[in-house]
């Protein structure tokens, strides 16, 4: 069958499909190890640790979270598979949960939202030389549409297209009225055929006069992170040009390559230009082609088996696969795109409506009796954007950096260039105390909702860590401190090819192990797993490393969750009064916030000493709870043993020189974590005369003699694996620290 047979759109669909089903067949090794990694490991696995990260950072969620529900058993269970309070199985344990495949159930929520997005869903009808062909569209900006190339191949064909919305049935199945927008190519057109999407300009009225408004539009989000391998994701379509319908969870991601999804469904493929959702209803991909079945010739098959011949139509063909394109591919080259004037600020309409909080936008439908819309109950008024003097769009800064405000991703991802967020007023008011708590460790701030600020479901970043971090500490309570036997078992297969002998590839050996090994690399954010596990002493405390002082986990969280939130304002009111502060000032506003809002958390290896760079920042072997004023009391200043008869400065944290600490507790764990970093990261530290001298090593190494491993120790090194990967191989072995050549870690 030659494609030339075929009238232009279908020979584009399937020129499409034949490439689809080649990147289909030449990933069927890629395919197959995803499929046994699932099968065998589960959905945090098969992907990479920085996606799986990502992922379960925009659930809100954090890889201690997950790793609670693994402890659970495997079946989907009806409500949380956590014992938990009700109260605290929140939206982002319960997205969790049904992520991880152990929760069957969905919020209502989910309906309410997929109802708004799908209303931005639409049927594109083109008409032209004899025939019509149909393809679905859906909106993407209140005035730009979204399809796939070989639905709308060029502007001439997109001036003789239509876009129908609500073409679709009823609450009582008879179909609805619907509302039929033209195409103005003239005003906006782009397209890309090796990405197969076009996007194009609607007019902002329909044929019968009613506005496009009410059919909202669905942000594009640029971000990484809002889909991984295994995972179920939704198609809202206009199959063969029928009503609307939904392939709800339907479609497991199979595989992700640099461009394209692929993903697999026992039903019926995807409609041409379809948006594909993930279960929030962000738009993770443009459907654009199926994976034909073909014969042994490569022919493409009809449902009933025979070979597919021309004239048959797209519907009778057989498929084994979905193929989709990456949103954020298709966001790149949009951006990139040639354009000038008022063509360009439609453009920059769009990506301000992707910088919007929640996942769908609409806007209320008018009161002139529009019954064929939607109830009016179910809209949400559209939010984080502004249209400011002279027509210019005004958009708050998507400041993702300020889930972390890790300084390395402020300057990879702070990017002003002239936007301005909207201003905004911190009113003080009291952090709700932990019941049952004593004061907290240091002044209480509020936690409240900033507009603007990467916002999850509409809280602040503050307000998600502060929730996920609660949960984390209720799961842990529910879960046996140490399991011994379970620790043991572990430590035997990790060291399994660790052989002592030779003190240098004694460290070498343990040094790559300990790298090799350390897979999943969470971000600096000890509220969130520190203090509500990692941390914790048998008694459920945390215990400051220095002065050991007893808190409880709840007063930490809620103290380093008001930090934040202080320091998110002023982060906030920064960028607001400096028009386009570039790199430098942007880490130095960054050092300064710390320095003046410290969290209550300890690196023994000062991160001055590594220029605060990940994965050293967040690494849990050498973060221990601490008190603000203890922290600031030790600063950056090497170990020390002081003479008893020495005059230094006295405190409850320690005794203190400008170059020497000596802590009053937590000798031995300091001195193992400090070992841990000297094999993990050799050539870290580097500055003798500032840093860690090597004379000093002899202080290490004592201090971890005569302070021997306890279950505290060897409770968080197994928490710290269950999350990182690696251990601590001076709390499993200690007896191997006379065997290992520390002196060679530094440069």
């Amino acid at each position: 069958m030659a494609v030339e047979q075929l009238p232009r759109a279908e020979a584009e669909y399937l020129a499409q499909a034949r490439s689809a089903g080649e990147r289909y067949a030449m990933r069927a090794a890629d395919r197959a190890r995803n499929l046994r990694v699932l099968d065998e490991d589960g959905i945090l696995y098969a992907d990479s640790p920085e996606r799986v990260s990502k992922r379960l950072a925009r659930l809100g969620a954090d890889l201690s979270m997950a790793k609670q529900i693994e402890q659970t058993p495997r079946e989907a269970t009806p409500g949380s598979s956590l014992n938990l309070d009700p109260d605290t199985a929140g939206a982002d344990l319960l997205g969790l949960e049904r992520l991880m495949g152990r929760n069957d159930l969905i919020g209502v929520g989910f309906l309410d939202t997929g109802f708004l997005a799908s209303r931005s869903v639409g049927r594109i009808t083109v008409r032209g030389g004899g025939r019509t062909f149909h393809g679905t569209g859906f909106l993407v900006s209140p005035s730009l549409l979204m399809t796939n190339n070989h639905v709308l191949h060029s502007a001439d064909e997109a001036f003789r297209g239509v876009v129908e919305f609500n073409f679709q049935a009823g609450m009582d199945g008879t179909l609805l009225n619907p509302v039929v927008f033209a195409l103005e190519p003239g005003t906006f057109f782009v397209t890309d055929r090796a990405l197969d999407f076009s996007v194009v300009a609607v007019t902002q009225h329909s044929q019968d006069g009613r506005p496009l408004s009410p059919f909202g539009r669905l942000p594009l989000k640029e971000a990484e992170g809002k889909v991984i391998l295994g995972e179920i994701v939704n198609i809202v379509q206009h199959p063969n040009g029928e009503p609307k319908q939904l392939a709800l969870r339907e479609n497991k991601v199979v595989d992700l390559l640099e461009t394209f999804l692929h993903y697999e469904t026992d039903t019926a493929p995807g409609s041409s230009g379809s948006p594909v959702f993930n279960d929030q209803w962000e738009v993770v991909a443009l459907h654009h082609a199926g994976v034909p079945r073909t014969d042994d010739q490569g022919r493409p098959l009809s449902v009933d088996g025979t070979v597919w011949e021309p004239g048959m139509g797209e519907n009778r063909l057989a498929w084994k696969a979905n193929e989709g394109i990456r949103i954020s591919r298709v966001l790149a080259a949009l951006r990139q795109a040639p354009l000038t004037g008022s063509a360009a600020a439609l453009r920059e309409e769009l990506f301000a409506a992707g910088a919007a909080l929640h996942p769908v936008e609409a806007s209320p439908p008018p009161s002139n009796g529009m019954n064929s819309v939607g109830p009016q109950s179910l809209a949400v008024s559209g939010a984080g954007q502004q249209t400011a003097p002279g027509g210019t769009v005004q958009w708050s800064i998507p400041l993702h950096i300020t889930v972390s405000l890790d300084a390395s991703t402020l300057q990879g991802r702070v990017q002003p260039q002239g936007q301005t967020p909207p201003p905004t007023a911190l009113q003080p008011q009291p952090l709700p105390p932990a019941a049952g708590s004593a004061p907290g460790p240091v002044t209480p701030y509020p936690v409240e909702p900033i507009p603007g600020i990467g916002h999850i479901d509409g809280q602040s970043p503050a307000e998600t860590d502060l929730a996920a971090a609660m949960v984390n500490l209720a799961t842990g309570r529910a879960r046996p401190y140490y399991d011994a036997q379970a620790d043991d078992t572990a430590r035997t297969a990790y060291y399994a090819d660790i052989r002592p002998g030779n003190p240098s590839d004694m460290r070498r050996a343990l040094g790559e192990l300990l790298e090799a090994t350390h897979v999943h690399r969470p971000a600096y954010k000890p509220m969130r797993m520190l203090y509500p596990w990692v941390d914790l002493h048998p008694d459920e405390q945390l215990r400051s490393i220095y002065s050991g002082k007893d808190f409880t986990p709840e007063e930490l969280i809620r103290a380093d969750a008001a930090v934040e939130a202080v320091r998110i304002g002023r982060w906030q009111e920064f960028l607001l009064h400096e028009s386009a502060p570039g790199p430098a000032e942007l880490e130095a506003q960054f050092d300064a916030l710390e320095a003046a809002l410290p969290f209550n958390c300890e690196h023994v290896v000062p991160q001055s000493w590594f220029a605060k760079k990940e994965p050293m920042r967040g690494d849990l072997h050498h973060l221990f709870a601490c008190e603000s004023e203890c922290n600031s009391f030790r600063g950056n200043t090497p170990y020390f043993d002081f003479a008893d008869t020495e005059e230094v400065v006295r405190q409850a944290c320690g005794r203190r020189e400008p170059d020497r600490f000596e802590p009053s507790s937590g000798k031995g764990p300091v001195a193992r974590a400090t070992l841990y970093f000297l094999l993990r990261y050799p050539g870290f530290i580097g500055n003798e005369a500032r840093e860690l001298q090597r004379e000093r090593l002899s202080l290490l190494l004592s201090w971890h003699k005569d302070n021997p491993v306890g279950e505290y120790e060897r409770h968080r090194n197994t928490a710290t694996a269950e999350i990182q990967g690696n251990r601590n191989p001076l709390i499993d072995h200690p007896e191997w620290a006379e065997q290992i050549d520390f002196a060679g870690a530094w440069t």
